[in-house]
């Protein structure tokens, strides 16, 4: 062998040019005379990895190199690694241009080389391309032509076998080119058979049939493959052999005759009779049968006079106890590098030696000294979607960083940031190589390698590799060609995050498209980075011992009154609740105070920034309210994040404070009613995340729906904290229908139905502090020993003030928000309370300092949520609400809804016309989601300039909003007093009507079945997406796709979420503990691609990234091929890139489910697109010829 210090004095005697004859006398073809002959140029008939493979191996010997290459692959970089290269077959399609056997000789011809190496696939086992190099007068860096013909014949390679007394396989005496000669040997020697390219290997045109009616449509989509990569379609059979080990031996020969085995490789590991994972030597292989395996492959090999590389492939029984040839691959293989790892052979330096006249012996290559050390595995990185059947996938590398390390090596070529997958050619990323002194050393140094690839713009196979990797089986060498199949956990993958370039691509849609919520004003969002105050952090000794003892780490938060309720259950938090002396406040700053100033639209990462202050400063709360109501409705639609989530996190930061939700009765967080079951799951799982307190209530009172949604809030574990919604005035003795004997007795009925807490909902703000003590008075005498609740608006101004009546008149707990959040349309202020009770028996026992930390943070804060401030539209407090009776949360809604609608000018006009749709309504009670019918009708009336009598006269003509025909229906339950009649009667006339409690009359939902569909369209559903998609179905498939495109947004700075980063500004993402990304706005290319394409720049951690967003504005003046609705059964999309080569149906034509439509081919793979349900083909968007991306619209079925 060459050790590196004679590489000098080699490349000197090469420059020599000497002429060395060596004589021997061999027969089976070998030359008796052996001219060495130095090589000084080796043009490389191939592309891609292997090309680059030999080109650096000739470099190492000092040897020129020269590429080829086609028109599209003229960026890649094959070709700028060579020395020279120079383009073939222009105006050739991708795969015939290396295939134009004319042009590569006239390229050899013109400049200067002396020999061609054909790499694999592609002309490197055509036998008349070896011999017009050699009739060139060029060398061919492999078998002789004969060899090659003789080989490649499947034929003569079988005769060539029996008659070197090597055990095969029974198949067809020649080559096969019809479906019915397929048919004679099908029917003649049985199933199964396997279908493989007669001339050509790689897996390439090979199929196997089970079923006779299948022979016919997999004999010719085998064909059409072997003719599209060999450029002949002949196909070979022979009878299939089950469970068979696919063991190949590899072989060097000589001019000389000499031959030797550098023993073998496994590659049984396979997909699609492709190689996906090879290992040599090959594990648990017995030596007896190793020795006679590599006897026979040798022996094969003088026989027909092999020299060069090759490789000998055998199929081995499964219990290793036999052996059947299948056939000589006259070429290099994509896998002798596992060989080259375990002996330290170059065997592409060797070929090059041996096509130069260099004996094995003068190499140093005598069987005595090739001893294999160690394991390699070499796993093909391919890009293919594994969780998509391995279809090929193509596209712009946007992100490409390797895995690197001791024990690993990489070949390949075109894969770095930029790259472009074409998907014309081989779907081959990079060979990645492990080498260990055992299989599973080499396993953990692939597997850790595999881990370290960052890969994005493309999916690849590396999960399912991962996969393989740690398999037990793989890891034992228990392999076969069945592993693949029989081990479906391999396609079981933990769904890459891609975190980073997902947010990219977010930021980059902002930059180029605007906002990605809808902003409901033209106020910006603030310059400013609130400042979070700072947890404290006791390290006295006592609280170190205590840590020490793993009592209490010195991080955690005091503890609250989630003690006794994760203890002792909700009957003794509520008991404990009404023995506190002092008052107790619950914090609507995270829920209600946003939702009344901000429409709901504060995100979590503000949320999670302040909650450990929180969380060590506010222990003493009875509750902070942070979910319900509209925020889980809007988290998903507006601020694309998961409320589950939310909801989870702020649990991690907050373990000590009890949380408090709203929960819509019947309606759950909905606006309708649902299914019981779906109404108990959603309470179950909100328990399962984090909640505590259930506020339950319903929009008109209505007992029954209050009744269900309590039952589901304490079957779930949790606190039931039954509300009664308030309207009216029981001061006001001229107020008779919403009296204090109204509101008493239902405070009897909840009391009696079970909850643990009573709540007062006054969601208007509509309590005045006589009125207050009134009604918290008459229902403490009735309940001594059940906690009293307090909720309310101040809308008025009064709500303090209302707020301590409530207090002295023995109210437990009232609502407040922090000082910065609280007033007009929120809640009272948090420091007015503390502040009114210090030094008194109802002194909260919160500092009064901590509250005006707390509220710094929030000022800065709500200065990022301009666009949504209700200050833009709403300057004070107004004491009207007394009369028009708006509840707080939609006070600022509707005044952003009439500025929408062009009724800024309007809205006094809004609020009168509210009191007059609420008294159509028959006075009800105003809470979502009657709040919205009340609403609707008010706007609608004022858009039509309509009164009240002209409302009730017009009734049977007028075309109301749907939620007020819903309410007369029935759909949210039963007003006290009955529905207004004679409205009802003139705007229903004969609809249909609901009796009793809505969701009485719905069929239990299946959520098992709404599982199923969602995972047809998204990759990874929890319980938790399908509780939100049976309660916004739409919303939440919009959300799941979003999310699959865009990342955790929710991790984005807001302002940044909202208007997208200046360019040249740096900023910080944090995506979990401990993982930080560092991001700068570069640029937004001023050109568009002819797509509509905008290339944005970034610089992440670093390094320069670019995402490609597609311009809406520009899109409109450009056609683009529609893609189809992932959402819509009946729009049929492409599963993958390609090119469409044979359109089956035309519009008009009924398909059954599962019929082929459309084949398309890409990397040399056909697939058949199949009909994912019956129906009549409505439209066609693709003709022969057409080129498709990835879901890309083919049909229309209806």
């Amino acid at each position: 062998m060459f050790i590196p210090a004679a590489q000098s004095a080699y490349r000197t005697l090469r420059k020599t040019q000497p002429r060395v004859g060596l004589y021997y006398l061999f027969k089976n073809g070998y030359s008796s005379k052996v001219e060495y002959k130095p090589i000084r140029s080796v043009l490389v008939a191939n592309r891609g990895e292997i090309a680059i493979r030999v080109f650096r191996a000739c470099t190492e010997l000092g040897i020129k190199s020269v590429a080829v290459y086609s028109e599209q692959d003229k960026m890649h970089m094959h070709r700028q690694k060579a020395d020279e290269s120079y383009m073939v077959g222009k105006g050739l399609p991708p795969v015939e241009a290396y295939l134009s056997i004319p042009e590569i000789i006239r390229v050899c011809k013109e400049n200067d080389v002396d020999a061609v190496h054909p790499g694999y696939g592609f002309l490197s086992e055509r036998s008349d391309f070896a011999q017009a190099v050699i009739d060139a007068g060029l060398r061919f860096i492999g078998p002789s032509p004969k060899v090659v013909q003789n080989m490649g014949d499947k034929v003569a390679a079988r005769v060539a076998a029996i008659e070197a007394g090597v055990p095969i396989v029974p198949g067809t005496d020649g080559p096969v080119t019809s479906k019915e000669e397929a048919l004679e040997f099908c029917r003649k020697h049985g199933l199964p058979v396997i279908f493989k390219a007669a001339y050509g290997g790689g897996g390439r045109g090979m199929r196997v049939v089970r079923k006779m009616e299948e022979v016919e449509e997999n004999f010719e989509r085998a064909s059409s493959e072997a003719k599209s990569a060999f450029g002949n379609g002949a196909m070979f059979i022979e009878k299939f052999i089950e469970r068979p080990r696919h063991i190949e031996v590899q072989l060097l020969g000589d001019k000389a005759g000499n031959v030797v085995h550098l023993y073998e490789r496994d590659c049984s590991v396979q997909r699609r009779h492709q190689k996906v994972v090879e290992i040599a030597p090959a594990p648990r292989l017995p030596v007896e049968i190793r020795d006679k395996m590599t006897e026979a492959a040798v022996r094969l090999a003088k026989h027909v006079g092999y020299e060069n590389a090759g490789t000998v492939e055998f199929l081995c029984d499964e219990n290793c106890g036999n052996f059947y040839f299948i056939e000589v691959n006259a070429r290099l293989q994509v896998e002798h590098t596992v060989t080259e790892e375990i002996t330290g052979i170059d065997l592409v330096q060797s070929q090059i030696r041996i096509a130069e006249g260099m004996t094995l012996p003068e190499l140093g290559y005598t069987q005595d000294k090739i001893q294999p050390r160690g394991y390699a595995i070499q796993c093909r990185v391919t890009v293919e979607d594994p969780a998509n059947d391995f279809q090929p996938n193509t596209g712009r590398l946007e992100v490409f960083r390797s895995g690197e390390g001791m024990g690993i090596r990489l070949d390949s070529a075109s894969a770095y940031a930029g790259a472009i997958i074409s998907p014309y050619y081989d779907s081959l990323l990079v060979k990645v190589i492990s080498h260990a002194s055992d299989l599973q050393s080499s396993a953990s140094k692939m597997n850790r390698a595999l881990r370290e690839f960052r890969i994005r713009g493309v999916k690849t196979n590396i999960p399912f590799l991962l996969n393989v990797l740690e398999n037990q089986k793989f890891l034992h060498g228990v392999l076969d060609t069945y592993f693949i199949d029989e081990h479906p956990q391999l396609f079981k993958f933990k769904p890459s995050l891609n975190r980073a370039q997902k947010l990219l691509n977010y930021l980059g849609e902002v930059l180029v498209n605007g906002a990605q919520t809808p902003l409901a004003t033209t106020l910006k969002p603030a310059i400013v980075t609130p400042h979070v105050p700072e947890v404290p952090l006791d390290l006295s000794p006592e609280a170190l011992e205590r840590e020490e003892r793993g009592e209490a780490k010195v991080t955690e938060p005091p503890k609250g009154l989630r003690e006794i309720l994760v203890t002792k259950g909700p009957e003794a938090f509520a008991k404990e609740v009404r023995c506190q002396k002092n008052l107790l406040l619950m914090d609507t700053t995270f829920r209600d105070a946003h939702q009344s100033l901000l429409a709901t639209r504060v995100r979590s990462h503000d949320l999670l920034k302040i909650s450990p202050f929180v969380a060590h400063k506010f222990n003493n709360l009875y509750s902070l309210e942070n979910w319900g109501g509209a925020t889980f409705d809007v988290a998903l639609r507006f601020l694309h994040e998961c409320p589950w989530e939310r909801l989870e996190e702020m649990r991690k930061r907050i373990p000590n404070i009890p949380f408090q939700m709203l929960l819509r009765g019947a309606n759950a967080v909905g606006y309708t009613s649902y299914p019981d079951n779906v109404v108990y799951k959603f309470c179950e799982l909100a328990v399962q995340t984090g909640m505590d307190i259930f506020r339950v209530f319903d929009s008109l009172n209505y007992l029954p729906n209050l009744i269900l949604g309590m039952e589901a809030a304490g079957k779930a574990g949790g606190v039931v904290e039954a509300a009664i919604s308030y309207t009216g005035d029981v001061g006001d003795p001229h107020r008779t229908k919403y009296d204090l004997k109204y509101y008493t007795n239902l405070a009897d009925e909840l009391v009696k139905a079970g909850t643990h807490v009573l709540c007062i909902k006054d969601m208007a703000g509509l309590l005045k502090p006589q009125s207050a003590k009134l009604l918290v008075s008459a229902i403490r005498d009735k309940h001594p020993d059940v906690p009293i609740h307090i909720h309310t608006h101040d809308t008025s101004g009064a709500g303090v003030a209302c707020m301590l009546a409530c207090a002295e008149a023995g109210a437990d707990v009232v609502d407040v928000a922090v000082d910065s959040m609280s007033g007009m349309t929120s809640q009272p202020s948090m420091g007015a309370i503390v502040a009114s009770l210090q030094g008194t028996e109802l002194d909260t026992n919160i500092e009064l300092s901590t509250v005006s930390e707390y509220s710094a943070y929030w000022e800065q804060t709500r200065t990022l949520y301009g666009p949504f401030e209700c200050t833009t539209t709403m300057r004070s407090g107004n004491a009207d609400v007394y009369l028009n009776e708006i509840p707080g949360g939609q006070y600022t809604n509707l005044q952003f809804q009439a500025f929408s609608l062009g009724l800024g000018d309007f809205f006094e006009d809004v609020k009168k016309a509210y009191r007059d749709a609420n008294l159509l309504l028959g006075d009800i009670i105003k809470v979502t989601p009657s709040s919205k019918v009340v609403g609707d009708l008010a706007q609608f009336m004022v858009q039509n300039k309509l009164t009240a009598d002209q409302v009730l006269e017009k009734a049977e003509e007028l075309s109301f909003p749907k939620s007020v025909v819903e309410y007369l229906q029935g759909s949210i339950g039963i007003p006290h007093g009955g529905f207004p009649e004679p409205l009802r009667s003139r705007v229903l006339k004969d609809m249909p009507r609901i009796e009793g409690r809505p969701g009485e009359q719905l069929e239990p939902f299946d959520l098992d079945k709404l599982k199923k569909e969602l995972k047809e369209s998204h990759s990874c559903v929890t319980d938790r997406d399908v509780m939100s998609a049976a309660l916004y179905p739409q919303v939440t498939n919009d959300f799941l796709v979003f999310r699959d495109r865009y990342g955790p947004v929710d991790k984005l700075d807001t302002r940044i979420f909202l208007t997208g980063p200046k360019v040249g500004e740096e900023f910080d993402v944090s995506l979990e503990k401990g993982k930080t990304l560092s991001v700068k706005a570069l640029a937004v290319s001023a050109d568009l691609k002819p797509n509509g394409i905008r290339e944005v720049f970034f610089e992440l951690n670093g390094q320069l990234r670019a995402v490609h967003i597609l311009d809406k504005e520009a899109m409109k003046e450009i056609h683009i091929h529609p893609k189809a609705n992932k959402a819509n059964k009946n729009e049929v999309g492409a599963p993958m890139p390609g090119t469409v080569i044979d359109v089956r149906v035309n519009v008009g034509d009924k398909v059954e489910k599962g019929q082929p439509l459309v084949v398309l081919s890409a990397m040399k793979m056909e697939m058949v697109v199949q009909a994912p349900k019956a129906g009549v083909v409505k439209k066609l968007e693709i003709a022969n010829g057409t080129k498709l991306e990835g879901d890309d619209l083919i049909l229309i079925i209806e």
